[in-house]
């Protein structure tokens, strides 16, 4: 089932069990996929030819979910709690559409191959080389974190 398919069933059970959080996270998802979809049929954008992949579904996916934990940064800054909850609850129904995320060790073993495919331990070189390969599959923060461990 692709995730199209998967947010409308979702969806249906979310309505049905009434839980505000999950509904509003796939409304929100359905709605940045959506707009996501119609960019990319914009003759003007360059990649309006490209078929539109699960790949790039699960990219705004991330995007989502970036954008949820950088919210609840902020609210935990301003001593907003109730909206560190509603945020979290949102983050929580995001991340089961996310594919299962690497630890830091295999991130780490990863990061040791490809330094070890290139021949260099150059940071901009090796970063660009784990961002590709690791899209998706780990968080960028730990990803960059790990890199300048490895090439410092």
């Amino acid at each position: 089932m692709g995730l199209r398919e998967q947010l409308a069933e979702d969806l249906k059970a979310a309505m049905r069990a009434k839980d505000a959080n999950r509904i509003n996270a796939i409304r929100t998802l359905k709605a940045a996929l959506a707009n996501f979809e119609l960019a990319r049929t914009d003759p003007a954008n360059k990649d309006a030819s490209k078929p539109i992949t699960e790949a790039d579904l699960l990219g705004v996916v991330e995007k989502q979910v970036k954008q949820r934990r950088e919210s609840i940064e902020l609210f935990k800054q301003g001593n907003r709690l109730d909206l560190v909850e509603k945020e979290t609850a949102e983050l929580v129904a995001l991340e089961a559409y996310m594919p299962q995320q690497l630890s830091r060790d295999e991130i780490k073993a990863e990061v040791e191959g490809i330094i070890a495919a290139l021949g260099t331990k150059e940071f901009p070189k090796v970063m660009r080389q784990a961002a590709t390969q690791l899209k998706g599959r780990a968080d960028g923060r730990i990803v960059n974190a790990v890199v300048k461990e490895l090439t410092g």
